[in-house]
Parts: C-alpha cells; structure tokens; sequence
C-alpha cells in the first residue's frame, strides 16, 4: 500500500506540537464516496519491558468479518510518553505494519483517537493523513471531551463535545456495557464511523477489526 511522506519522527516537543497544529488543518470530513467492502482493524502494544511496541493490522471483509490477511511490525520505542503526542510514539510502527499489507482496506478502525483530541489530531486522525483512506478512532477510553452517558441498550450513542464543538461519539456497542468512543480521522463522517462500528460489534463491546488486532498483539508481547 502506497503510504505518504508527511515528515519524519525525530521532532522535539515544540517541533510535534507544531507539526500536529499543521496537519490537522489538513484532515477532511466528508461522506465516504462507496460505502466500505473490505475494514482493516489496527492495534499497538509495548513490549514487557517498554523498549519496543508492536502494531497488528487485521483486514477483514465487512458483514461476516472473513480474515484477509494479518501483518504485523515491530519496532524500538524512540519517542517519549508524553499525553496528547502519542501518534508521534505509535504512528511509526503502525505504518511500517501497513506497508506490508497485500490487501488495501476500503477503511481503517484504529484502536485510538481521531479528532477526538486536544489538538483535533490523534493517532488515527494523524495515520488517516500518511494513509489517505478514510480512518476512524474507536477508543476504550475518552482522552478529552464533555458527554452525557448513552441509554443502556446497544446502538444508543450521544455527543462527545469540546465546548460546543462535537469531536465525537460515545456510543454503546453492547447493552448494559461500557460504551467506547468513536471519533473521524480522515475521509469519513461521524454518523457513518458510529454505523460501522456498531455493525463491527457483533458479539463484544470492542469491534471485530480492532478486537482481533488486539488479540494478536497481545499474544505477539509475550514472546517480544
């Protein structure tokens, strides 16, 4: 898969904060053009000890979730942990791992933030940008953001808001259970991420494609 080069990764603090302001400037949202056929799930992990982090990309067939193709990447940690530049930590080795796919997906979930960030550029806003598909964050957890808790049956959802700014959702993929959220990367619109996710969860409350990528990078931590 041919992938872009935006810029390169040995930055300063100052210097990502700025590249992050630059390129989110960049991220469009507009209506996906044909409606998916094939979902790629994407997933980081750390090794045990920190020094190197694993992505897994699983592509799947959307409907009955036939597995295409997994690959993964490995690679050593060079950027440092510091909240709101975790794209800069991740986004390396999530594009060597998509480089090795045979299969291009019509779509990307990744297992993080898209525009649901403080500088409206997460990991899967700032991947969508290299890649140039449509991307969507479906994250465990809110990294910034004010909203009121869904109703308690699955496919009920509310606004995830920055002030009056709506810059995602939170949306309820099984019924009685934590909801995840859901936020553009690039190329797609928030209603339609909200629709595949929900027609990806069809058994757990984390999607197939990101479940399975999870799956597989948790196993490959073990042996790294």
């Amino acid at each position: 898969m041919e992938i872009k080069n935006l810029h390169d990764w040995n930055l300063t603090y100052s210097e990502a904060v700025l590249r992050q302001k630059e390129l989110s400037g960049q991220v469009k949202h507009h209506k996906i053009k044909v409606w998916p056929k094939t979902i790629a799930g994407l997933d980081c992990a750390f090794s045990k000890d920190g020094k190197k982090i694993i992505a897994v990309v699983v592509v799947l067939k959307l409907g009955n979730f036939e597995v295409f193709e997994t690959v993964s990447a490995t690679q050593k940690v060079t950027f440092p942990y510091i909240p709101g530049l975790l794209s800069f930590r991740e986004a390396p080795v999530c594009i060597a791992a998509v480089q090795k796919i045979k299969v291009v997906p019509d779509i990307f979930m990744i297992d993080g933030q898209g525009i649901a960030h403080p500088r409206r550029l997460g990991l899967a806003a700032h991947l969508g940008l290299f890649f140039d598909k449509p991307t969507f964050g479906c994250a465990k957890s809110r990294l910034t953001g004010n909203f009121n808790e869904p109703s308690l049956e699955k496919g009920s959802f509310t606004p995830l808001k920055d002030k009056n700014e709506i810059i995602g959702s939170v949306v309820r993929t099984r019924t009685r259970v934590k909801p995840v959220f859901v936020s553009v990367g690039h190329k797609c619109l928030l209603k339609e991420t909200i629709d595949i996710t929900l027609a990806c969860a069809i058994k757990y409350r984390i999607p197939e494609p990101t479940r399975l990528a999870h799956q597989y990078v948790s196993k490959l931590k073990q042996s790294i």
